[in-house]
């Protein structure tokens, strides 16, 4: 058997190859595995030699050091793969996380944003800068198309085909998906495009990217975070909001408009139809005036007046 030193680095091959995760996937799996590995090198226990009470203990260290529920959940998720590793890969002859149980936590409703709201973001921000058609092209793209912020900086203008209204899109594990683009969003990338054509300074290799910043390299999700926060601030929206916020208010718009959850878990590449399903949640004032509106006995009362 090779040496335990080189498990981490065969790890993150076998992520990338074999499972054909992105790079920002396999650094998120990475960085969740790292936890374990130093909580285990504190403890004298070699990876391969963990068994599930020092899973267990792992997983309750954790809590302990102020990790939520829901992100333990991933890094658990991230242990169980490792170990799934090792089986496959012939590390180990069991799997000590197959018993693992993730921490349980209430069902999280996402933060949205109305209409009205993603409105005063578009307008909080300043067109006689240079940025400014560009950022607004950016709210619009997100909120229109409900993509990742990952996904938006890696959009391509070889994946535009604006005139017949789509976008293609390359989502996690690489996977590619169509999605519709609004008028709205391809008249902003219009005025977008009309200030990046002037750039004389776009980078060798960044030349197909979208959104580009002023040194001509495409954009970072660091980058993007910040300029959705600042606009929150600046429009006096008191949500705790981020460029994922415009992922979770298209959805809901969409649910809430009458669209099928099967076409929203297209929309957003969504693997299972569990993800896609927390949207379904509906405002109980909104429900109750549409069912006031709309049950049969109600509106035969109102004809009746």
């Amino acid at each position: 058997m090779p040496p335990v030193k080189s498990i981490v680095p065969a790890f993150r091959r076998y992520l990338r190859l074999e499972r054909n995760f992105t790079e920002n996937t396999v650094d998120a799996y990475m960085r969740d595995v790292e936890k374990l590995l130093v909580y285990l090198k504190s403890a004298g226990i070699e990876p391969t030699e963990a068994r599930l009470e020092d899973l267990q203990a792992f997983a309750a260290s954790l809590h302990d050091i102020g990790i939520g529920a829901r992100s333990a959940c991933r890094v658990l998720s991230g242990v169980r793969l490792f170990y799934r590793f090792q089986l496959l890969d012939g590390w180990r002859e069991d799997d000590p996380s197959e018993l693992l149980e993730s921490p349980q936590f209430g069902d999280h409703l996402p933060e949205v944003l109305s209409v009205e709201e993603v409105d005063r973001l578009e307008q909080a921000i300043d067109l006689s800068k240079w940025e400014g058609h560009r950022n607004r092209a950016i709210i619009e793209v997100l909120f229109s198309c409900g993509l990742r912020v990952s996904e938006l900086t890696l959009l391509k203008l070889s994946n535009l085909f604006l005139d017949e209204g789509f976008i293609r899109v390359e989502g996690k594990g690489r996977k590619e998906r169509l999605v519709p683009i609004s008028p709205k969003a391809i008249r902003e990338l219009g005025f977008w495009f009309d200030d990046r054509n002037q750039m004389t300074n776009v980078k060798a290799g960044e030349e197909d990217y979208v959104f580009l910043n002023r040194r001509g390299a495409h954009l970072t999700r660091t980058m993007i975070l910040i300029m959705v926060k600042r606009l929150a601030e600046e429009a006096g929206i008191q949500k705790t909001i981020s460029p994922h916020t415009l992922r979770h208010s298209f959805a809901t718009a969409l649910l809430e408009g009458g669209a099928d959850l099967r076409a929203i878990q297209a929309m957003l590449g969504h693997e299972s139809i569990a993800t896609t399903e927390i949207y379904m949640h509906i405002d109980t004032h909104t429900l109750r005036e549409e069912i006031l509106n709309h049950h049969p006995r109600n509106m035969k009362e109102k004809n009746e007046k």
